[in-house]
């Protein structure tokens, strides 16, 4: 049996969910719990899969975390990348795949040209990992602020809470910046691909009446 994990599934689910696993790990270690160095001692492969699936099931926890995160951040500045793209190509302006739907516009990308909707598509996963991962910052910063009242290593404590708070919105914030450029990315690339133009111009026709 092949077991696969795509990119998307990767950067989304698995790598936010390590990170709130290596939290609760730590918690359970320090709590007396679970003595993590012993599981770790157990069957190689044992480990690793439920490493593995234990990471991807927390990821599935934490998007909804992330995604409320995100909407309690203020945003600093607006982008818009439609104006961003007419800006840099006023070539584009009136076609008919600059006012598409930006899901849809890769959704076309991935159909013609999927080599060419990668790069779009990662840097998408990329901004939704950096901010999903932002939970396991704040959990952190609760931890480390625990310690510090209470634990041995209040240096150590303090400086991890300090790194966290600052690693929590920095996510978020770059978060937001990669699925802008993923926008961009996507409006970029359909400019070359001309069957997407094709595609949604031929249905606006239709849908006239």
């Amino acid at each position: 049996m092949t077991f696969a994990i795509g990119l998307f599934d990767l950067f989304t689910y698995a790598i936010p969910g390590a990170l709130h696993l290596a939290v609760l790990a730590y918690l359970a270690e320090r709590l007396h719990w679970v003595d993590v160095g012993a599981v770790a001692r157990g069957p190689g492969a044992v480990v690793v899969i439920g490493i593995v699936v234990a990471s991807y099931l927390l990821g599935y926890l934490a998007y909804p975390l992330g995604a409320r995160a995100a909407r309690l951040l203020p945003r600093r500045r607006k982008r818009n990348a439609r104006e961003e793209f007419l800006r840099r190509n006023p070539s584009a302006r009136g076609q008919a795949f600059v006012e598409a739907d930006s899901f849809l516009l890769l959704s076309a990308l991935q159909l013609h040209d999927a080599d060419a909707a990668m790069e779009a598509t990662r840097l998408r996963t990329a901004g939704l990992m950096l901010r999903n991962s932002s939970p396991a910052m704040a959990f952190g910063f609760v931890a480390s602020v625990v310690e510090l009242i209470v634990g041995p290593h209040r240096v150590f404590a303090a400086c991890a809470g300090v790194l966290f708070a600052v690693a929590g919105p920095a996510l978020i914030a770059q978060g937001r910046l990669m699925t802008h450029w993923a926008s961009v990315k996507t409006l970029e690339l359909s400019f070359w691909v001309p069957e997407v133009e094709e595609t949604l111009a031929a249905r606006q026709k239709t849908e006239r009446p």
